[in-house]
């Protein structure tokens, strides 16, 4: 899955901002299946905002790095 940069949370806002739009036009046009699509997109972009924002908070773990065994591979 892919995993969202903290720092391109703002292009989020962007597009949800201009799905917004294109969801207020499907709806006057009565695009039914644009409509479903967007929300579709709606659902999944501010899932991986959610979960963009989640880990942002959470410090990374460091997990050093591996030693090498005196006597090489058994």
């Amino acid at each position: 899955m892919l995993n969202i940069n903290p720092k391109m949370l703002a292009r989020l806002d962007e597009i949800e901002t201009d799905l917004l739009a294109r969801r207020t036009r499907a709806k006057q046009e009565g695009w039914l299946g644009a409509l479903e699509g967007i929300d579709v997109t709606l659902t999944f972009l501010r899932q991986k905002r959610e979960e963009s924002q989640r880990l942002a908070r959470i410090a990374p773990v460091n997990l050093g790095m591996p030693g090498i065994r005196p006597g090489g591979p058994p």
